[in-house]
């Protein structure tokens, strides 16, 4: 089974990695963009085929590892 955990800073965080590619990206050009915020994306495989139980171990994931839930949020999509 494969899984897709997207992994993004919450509002109200500073995002200095999105600022920065903001102004990169005004640099080049692009002057359209407003705002930009960065994140992680990990595509996880997993042995199984027990959708809610592979949901639970990629929710123990992220909160033990993947992520750091006092300043990001999780989302889990299952493919």
């Amino acid at each position: 089974m494969k899984a897709r955990v997207i992994v993004t800073l919450k509002n109200g965080v500073l995002d200095p990695q999105g600022k920065a590619i903001e102004g990169a990206l005004d640099g080049l050009g692009f002057g359209d963009v407003g705002s930009v915020r960065q994140g992680k994306v990990f595509d996880v495989e997993l042995a199984g085929a027990d959708e809610d139980a592979a949901r639970s171990e990629l929710e123990q994931m992220c909160e033990k590892l993947l992520a750091n839930t006092v300043i990001e949020n999780y989302a889990i999509e299952i493919v």
